[in-house]
C-alpha cells in the first residue's frame, strides 16, 4: 500500500501544482451544520438522488423545483401516510419524472426518516454523528432499511447532505487499485468495502484530512492506461 504523500505528490503534479489542486476539493460541512438539517430536507435529497440514478441528472435538477411542489416540500410527517391512490395520482403527474417504483420510495424512506428521529432526536444527528472512521456501516444501512439507497445512491446523500464520505466511482476505484491497498474486485461485497475503510483510515490518520478530500485525491491522482480509454 503506497503512503498518502507520494499520492499527494502525484496528484500535485498531475493538476499543476498544491494550489490548482485544492482548488478542485469539495466542500465539506461541520457535523453541527449537517445535524441542522431538517427531516424534509434530507427526504429531498434522497429522493433527487434515487430519481437521478440511471437517468439525466440535468432533467431531474431542471425538474426539481416541481418535485418539491408536488411532494409537499418533502415534509415526512405528510408524506409517509400516502396512500395506494395517492401513488397512483403521482405516476400520472406530468410535472415529475412518473417512475412508480422510484415515487413509492418516498412515503417509504418519510417512514424512516421519522423513525429514527423518533430514536435520535432527528435522522441528521443519525448520519451527522456517525464516525467517517465506519462510514462504510452506514452504507450498509442505508442500503438494507432505506429505499433504493443500494450502491452509490447511498454514498451520493451522504454527499450531498454535506457529511464527510466517499463515492466509489470507477475512476476511484481504479485509483485504490493503483495505490496498491489490495483491492482487485469490484468493491461489491463488505469485505472489499472494509479493505477501503482501512486504507482510508490510514491515511487519515498520516494526513488528517477529510476522507471526501482524500479520495478526491486519489482521482485525481488517477492515471487511465492506454486500454481505459
Amino acid at each position: 500500500m503506497q503512503g498518502f504523500e507520494q499520492i499527494f505528490q502525484r496528484a500535485v503534479t498531475r493538476k499543476g501544482g498544491e494550489g490548482q489542486l485544492k482548488s478542485l476539493l469539495p466542500p465539506i460541512k461541520s457535523v453541527e451544520e449537517v445535524c441542522l438539517l431538517t427531516g424534509d430536507r434530507v427526504l429531498s435529497i434522497m429522493t433527487k438522488c434515487i430519481f437521478q440514478a440511471g437517468f439525466n441528472w440535468k432533467v431531474v435538477e431542471k425538474k426539481w423545483p416541481e418535485f418539491e411542489t408536488v411532494f409537499n416540500k418533502f415534509k415526512p410527517e405528510i408524506l409517509e401516510l400516502l396512500s395506494a391512490e395517492d401513488l397512483e395520482a403521482l405516476a400520472k403527474d406530468a410535472r415529475i419524472i412518473r417512475n412508480m417504483q422510484k415515487i413509492i420510495t418516498v412515503p417509504r424512506n418519510a417512514q424512516w426518516i421519522n423513525e429514527i428521529a423518533k430514536e435520535h432526536g432527528s435522522f441528521a444527528k443519525f448520519i451527522g454523528l456517525w464516525p467517517t472512521s465506519n462510514i462504510v456501516e452506514l452504507f450498509k444501512l442505508l442500503k438494507k432499511r432505506g429505499a433504493r439507497l443500494g450502491g452509490n445512491t447511498g454514498p451520493r446523500v451522504l454527499r450531498l447532505a454535506g457529511i464527510d464520505s466517499f463515492i466509489l466511482s470507477s475512476d476511484v476505484l481504479q485509483a485504490l487499485r493503483q495505490a496498491d491497498i489490495g483491492l482487485y474486485g469490484s468493491a461489491t461485497s463488505m469485505k472489499d468495502m472494509q479493505l477501503i475503510q482501512s486504507s482510508l483510515n490510514t491515511w487519515h490518520q498520516q494526513t488528517q484530512l477529510p476522507y471526501t478530500h482524500l479520495i478526491d485525491f486519489q482521482k485525481n491522482n488517477f492515471q487511465k492506461s492506454e486500454g481505459d480509454y
